[in-house]
């Protein structure tokens, strides 16, 4: 039986749908010519004698697979159980279906309603069985069809990718030679934007703050958009979002990597439903070579970076140390229980600024257990505090020069940054220039339009120009770097790290030296036991008296309280005073030393005062007044005491010396000082400058 002798009367006076697909967005742009063909298959109908012809072209862009909702097919399924259709006009079975699921169950309706299927072959008739047979072997044949040529695909590709030659889609800043290889973007300026993002990460830490440097001084970025014309390089502000992704990605630490991702098919509703963009583990990669092309950051810089963004990351590995998020507590994040393992929790009172308690609740909210200990932040923060300045006073120094050195390098990346976008606009307006000059000028249509784009182009070339200026008034006007300043600030880091406010930098600094700490409570000895495991390897422990029932935070220091002990009645109160803010010593207060506070001090402590007449037949002098008896300046006796030509001590540092006065009738010293006088008198005779020797030596204290 030929097709006409099939379609009957009785189907003719149905309707034939014209069931039209194809599976890609790039099918519908490039392959036109099969869209002609399924739309041809309306005047098919009409010329086997179907009267009503409707075509169904919902699911162009939409593939069969059974992956992906298809409203055309399920309008078409519809209209077959109406019993209102004689026949499904399609170019190929593949068009209806490309799994078994969705063919075997039209072909079924089709039977039950007496629908027939046309293709370019001939029509079929699903009531008859060797047209059901023929059918069901053209609906397997597309769906083996269709495995095989994605079996052999993938494959391919992921062959390919192992090897490192698969050309996928790069990100901005890369782009592939003709052989094959992947290069940086030639574009001076999207390689400064780049290591641009790199630093501003590395040196706040946070994509937030990156993202607030770059929006707050307007630097664009690049970004890769497309559109109908295609891949393009576009500057705009940046999104968090993109950010991210540069930070994150692999690509630009020089490793190549393919199949990061993957799609997952979940089933609701008895359908099967295709998400995609899952990200994988990276041992689970189809394809990771390190070292494949040039890279804007070595992988050691990548890996830290990628270990920030995790510790970034507060809603995701409970159970692993935190980043600084810049609150009023130290150690936030770093804690962890030795009981139970669980990192504690921070809880600020709100009694006063920076009070804090560290809590470990884990047990207690999972589980419903009491929690294991807790203990108060401010004996804990200032002795880790400590601990780290400990640590860092050997580098003071050249932290000092690193961050003059910093700050220096900030401003030229912003210089920079607006001089190639200076470069690329004036070369921008250039271009523009050519195009309107090239014109002819009695085609007023089009020079008004490129007239109107030049002088866009001029006026963009002009805003860049005025923030260049800015940026060199205000270098210029900025004052320069004081190197020895930042020096002596080096020798100062208590004082420094005191003066701080900006408890984030502690945060960062802390989270640098320190993997975490391991906490506990000695209930008998009443003691918070601090492990602290730092970086390198190396552990420390830190015990920290619990203050009891009553005891109040307002204590003195132990160490200040020593020094006015060693102190009391050898040396008058407002000496004790100045030796104790010399060493960046508070009271409990958190004040500055006065004569008045060390005497209260001393008074509740029962400690003598200070006996000016006792001191004076105790035989012991300062250097003010060795240098009075001897005749000589104050500095020359400091001298001479760093040389251990006449001895002296100190209670501490910063304490005045304490010189026996029977050490200064000595003949050594008697004779050292009539060579110094005689020397001094030479060279004033002269008028040279006074002997070198009798100078502050480099590095003593020369505190009274």
């Amino acid at each position: 039986m030929n097709s006409q002798e099939k379609i009957t009367a009785e189907h003719l006076q149905r309707r034939a749908i014209v069931y039209v697909r194809q599976s890609t967005v790039t099918q519908l742009q490039h392959n036109r010519e099969s869209q002609l063909r399924q739309y041809g298959l309306a005047e098919r109908a009409r010329a086997n004698g179907f009267a009503q012809v409707e075509t169904i072209d919902d699911d162009l862009g939409r593939s069969g697979s059974g992956l992906e909702d298809r409203p055309g097919f399920q309008r078409l399924v519809g209209e077959v159980c109406s019993g209102q259709v004689g026949a499904v006009y399609c170019i190929e079975a593949s068009r209806l279906a490309r799994n078994g699921r969705d063919w075997h169950h039209l072909i079924e309706l089709c039977g039950l309603v007496g629908a027939l299927v046309v293709d370019p072959d001939g029509a079929y008739d699903p009531r008859l069985v060797n047209d059901r047979l023929l059918l069901g072997l053209k609906g397997t044949m597309n769906e083996f069809e269709l495995n095989l040529l994605r079996q052999r695909s993938l494959e391919a590709m992921r062959q390919k990718a192992k090897r490192g030659e698969l050309q996928c889609g790069l990100p901005v800043g890369y782009v592939w030679s003709q052989e094959g290889k992947i290069l940086k973007d030639a574009d001076r300026r999207v390689q400064q934007a780049l290591e641009t993002i790199f630093a501003k990460f590395e040196e706040t830490g946070s994509v937030r703050q990156a993202l607030l440097y770059f929006r707050g001084e307007r630097i664009s970025l690049p970004a890769i958009v497309y559109d109908q014309y295609g891949r393009r390089l576009e500057w705009k502000l940046p999104s968090y979002p993109t950010l991210h992704a540069v930070i994150s990605n692999p690509a630009y630490a020089g490793a190549y990597a393919y199949g990061k991702t993957e799609a997952r098919i979940r089933v609701e509703h008895g359908r099967a439903h295709k998400t995609i963009g899952h990200h994988k583990p990276r041992d689970q990669w189809t394809a990771f070579i390190k070292d494949h092309h040039e890279g804007y950051i070595s992988w050691e810089r990548y890996e830290r970076n990628q270990s920030i963004l995790a510790e970034n990351n507060f809603m995701r590995g409970p159970e692993s140390r935190k980043a600084g998020r810049g609150g009023q507590s130290l150690l936030t994040g770093l804690l962890r229980c030795g009981r139970c393992g669980r990192m504690l929790y921070t809880y600020y009172t709100g009694r006063k600024p920076g009070w804090c308690r560290y809590i470990c609740r884990g047990a207690k909210i999972t589980h419903g257990e009491d929690a294991c200990i807790s203990f108060s932040n401010t004996r804990p923060d200032l002795e880790v505090a400590r601990a780290i300045l400990r640590a860092v006073e050997p580098r003071a120094i050249e932290a000092a020069v690193g961050a003059a050195s910093q700050i220096a390098e900030r401003q030229n990346r912003r210089r920079e940054a607006l001089r190639l976008e200076l470069e690329q606009v004036r070369y921008q307006a250039q271009l523009a220039a050519r195009r309107y000059e090239s014109v002819d000028p009695g085609n007023r249509l089009v020079a008004d339009e490129l007239e109107a784009r030049w002088n866009v182009a001029l006026r963009r070339v002009q805003e860049v120009e005025e923030q260049l200026g800015v940026i060199d008034a205000s270098a210029s006007l900025a004052p320069a770097l004081d190197r020895e300043r930042l020096l002596r600030l080096a020798h100062d880091l208590p004082q420094v790290w005191e003066n701080c406010e900006e408890m984030s930098l502690k945060q960062r600094i802390a989270r640098i030296l320190i993997h975490e700490i391991v906490v506990d409570i000695d209930e008998r000895a009443n003691e918070v036991v601090m492990k602290i495991h730092w970086m390198g390897g190396r552990h420390t422990e830190v015990r920290i008296v619990k203050p009891k029932t009553g005891e109040h935070g307002h204590r003195t220091d132990k160490q200040a309280v020593e020094i006015v002990e060693q102190m009391a009645g050898r040396f008058p109160d407002e000496t004790i005073a100045a030796t104790l803010n010399r060493l960046g010593l508070k009271t409990g207060a958190g004040n500055t030393w006065r004569k008045d506070r060390v005497c209260t001090l001393r008074s509740k402590r029962g400690w003598p005062n200070f006996d000016r007449t006792k001191r004076e037949t105790s035989g012991l002098l300062t250097a003010l007044q060795a240098a009075a008896k001897l005749g000589i300046d104050h500095r020359t006796v400091r001298a001479l005491i760093a040389e251990g030509a006449i001895p002296g001590e100190q209670v501490v540092r910063f304490a005045p010396w304490q010189i026996p006065a029977e050490a200064l009738e000595t003949p050594s010293v008697l004779d050292r000082v009539r060579k110094i006088k005689r020397r001094e008198a030479v060279r004033a005779g002269n008028g040279k400058n006074r002997d070198t020797r009798t100078l502050p030596l480099p590095g003593f204290d020369w505190q009274e």
